[in-house]
């Protein structure tokens, strides 16, 4: 099947890039791998996204912007991206069960989230050490856990947990909370959420489970029924192997317009050099991707 824009991922970057090129006229697709939304699905609210005052959940807005991008004639694969050959207007695109023609590719495939590298975090995956506070904070009712990380992530996800845990311990290597003032606020305000500063994490503990972290430089155990880590994130582009040039951090630098270094491929979303990373900035860049895809279909770009 041969398709005029494919892009890749399904989170709101790629949604919105495969609404805004459909509604352009173009014959699209989108691979939205395993999971529709991506790690915004881990985040239980959305804010600062127009037409949501009061914040909006992931697992609603992904769907909303899937519904809209079919309705305006997008079709879509549940399958990731695996391998990219040619060149831009004859690209080869392979998931594991079939391949596409594609005269542009848009990559907004997202990133993963950075793991601690210290002992016990994969003994413990799925057993207290998670990513997830929506998902796993009703099973945490009245315990305490830590959050590690000083970001916006771990700052919404400790606001999350605080719902359910009777203490979120969040253990920032920094001096100071990063992110947004809003979040930071509201952490620092509430009664259940303690911040340790100058902290850490030397190795998460347990027997079948987690029962707590052990801290770089002091003594002793700090007790924690599960550990939540949000360290920050690493881009989903190993597919490209080489297609794409990419920066030290592995992310695709773009100009302007969305547009990669390589002809017709470009890039929106957190596998982007340069992308805020925040729902609204994905938004925007998935259409202007798809936007600058247009032009270069229509000739007006090389």
């Amino acid at each position: 099947m041969s398709y005029e824009v494919v892009v890749a991922g399904g989170g709101i970057a790629g949604l919105t890039a495969g609404l805004t090129a459909a509604r352009l006229g173009r014959k699209t697709l989108v691979l939205a791998g395993d999971v529709l939304g991506g790690n915004l699905l881990s985040i239980e609210k959305v804010e600062g996204y127009p037409g949501f005052p009061d914040g909006v959940a992931a697992y609603q807005l992904c769907p909303m912007a899937q519904a809209i991008a079919a309705g305006a004639g997008a079709q879509f694969e549940a399958a990731p991206l695996a391998r990219v050959e040619g060149e831009a207007p004859g690209l080869r695109l392979f998931t594991a069960q079939e391949d596409f023609a594609a005269k542009t590719l848009i990559v907004a495939t997202g990133a993963s989230p950075r793991p601690l590298g210290v002992p016990g975090e994969e003994r413990f995956k799925g057993k207290g050490v998670s990513h997830c506070a929506s998902c796993d904070g009703p099973l945490l009712r009245e315990a305490v856990v830590a959050v590690v990380g000083g970001g916006d992530s771990a700052m919404q996800e400790s606001l999350t947990l605080a719902a359910f845990a009777s203490r979120v311990i969040i253990l920032c290597r920094g001096t100071a909370l990063a992110g947004q003032a809003s979040y930071r606020e509201r952490v620092l305000a509430h009664p259940k959420i303690e911040v340790r500063f100058n902290t850490e994490v030397e190795e998460i503990v347990g027997d079948v489970a987690v029962s707590g972290v052990r801290l770089r430089g002091k003594p002793g155990v700090v007790d924690a029924a599960a550990v939540f880590t949000y360290i920050g994130l690493d881009p989903n582009t190993a597919f490209l192997n080489g297609r794409v040039p990419l920066d030290p951090h592995k992310r695709i630098p773009t100009d302007g317009t969305m547009a990669s270094q390589a002809r017709g491929i470009f890039a929106a979303g957190l596998a982007r050099a340069g992308s805020p990373g925040r729902a609204i900035a994905s938004a925007g860049e998935g259409a202007a991707a798809a936007e600058a895809a247009d032009r270069y279909l229509r000739g007006e770009t090389k």
